[in-house]
């Protein structure tokens, strides 16, 4: 079997502010866009995409996938984040989950 993950999807209600909040946080561009949907990749076109699709529906308790966002630098990481909107929602030895402004969780590691 050959198979790889080439894009993770996050719904959202709000299309244009998770675009400029996942920009800012991933400084992936963008890199395609219709209505209703962005793509996000990295500028060397080599990382997994990252793609936000408007859904009418708000989201309902914890999301069941998340991102884990890896960093040489947890604490500034998490403070340049936390600038952006997301919000922390517990904090590890060696990772903290945040939120971001739509409540979807994702973690920042040390790594």
């Amino acid at each position: 079997m050959s198979i790889s993950i080439g894009n993770i999807c996050i719904d959202t209600n709000d299309l244009a502010g998770s675009t400029a909040f996942w920009q800012a946080v991933t400084g992936y561009q963008v890199a395609s866009s219709e209505e209703g949907a962005t793509y996000l990749q990295d500028a060397n076109k080599t990382g997994v995409g990252l793609s936000l699709q408007a859904v009418p529906e708000g989201r309902d308790g914890k999301n069941r996938l998340h991102l884990d966002l890896f960093t040489d630098d947890l604490a500034g990481e998490v403070g340049r984040i936390r600038a952006l909107g997301a919000t922390e929602v517990r904090r590890f030895d060696a990772w903290v989950v945040l939120a971001d402004p739509e409540g979807n969780q994702f973690c920042v590691v040390a790594g």
